[in-house]
């Protein structure tokens, strides 16, 4: 049976039963690491605060009141970490420092896992050169599957705002990856 993330962390909450929290984690901690990897550009970052964030949630209760989805609420729990980590070094992420190390996904061939694998970094490594909202909203749409309303929730945006960003952030990708010479873009 394939539990909803409300449903276990609940069961988590009641019981304390640690194998139930490790799959929330086993669900959520890749595509956590790449998002707040968006905010600080340093993978020993964004995976120190994506364990931060894992940790705030276990010690729960916290906040969660089922208005958005579990999974809408980790995510603000860690940009809200990567945010405040900014502010106490008072740096701004450069875009600069992309670096993919995404798992590809199964071939038919080594060639095309390994043009897979390049197209994959090429299109990270452009997402990495975007405006930080647009890369963000670009990657809570496509990459976590969230709607507007819960990317939203993710941004602390209206709903409106949300539209226009993807819009904006859509075409500015095109462009990158034209420039990068994806014909298709």
């Amino acid at each position: 049976m394939n539990e909803t993330d409300e449903v276990l962390y609940n069961r988590y909450l009641a019981t304390r039963d640690e194998s139930v929290f490790v799959i929330l984690l086993d669900r959520h901690k890749e595509t956590l690491l790449l998002f707040l990897n968006g905010f600080v550009h340093n993978f020993d970052d964004a995976e120190e605060l994506m364990v931060d964030t894992f940790a705030e949630v276990a010690a729960g209760p916290t906040l969660f009141s089922g208005r958005s989805s579990f999974k809408t609420w980790l995510f603000s729990i860690g940009k809200n970490l990567a945010l405040m980590r900014l502010r106490k070094l008072r740096r701004m992420p450069m875009a600069d420092e992309a670096v993919s190390e995404e798992v590809p996904d199964a071939a038919d061939t080594p060639e095309m896992q390994l043009l897979k694998e390049e197209r994959q970094r090429q299109l990270y490594t452009a997402l990495q050169q975007l405006h930080e909202d647009y890369r963000q909203i670009l990657m809570l749409l496509y990459f976590e599957d969230m709607s507007h309303e819960e990317a939203a929730r993710v941004m602390g945006k209206s709903k409106r705002q949300v539209y226009h960003l993807a819009e904006r952030g859509r075409a500015a990708l095109k462009e990158k990856l034209e420039r990068m010479g994806f014909a298709d873009a």
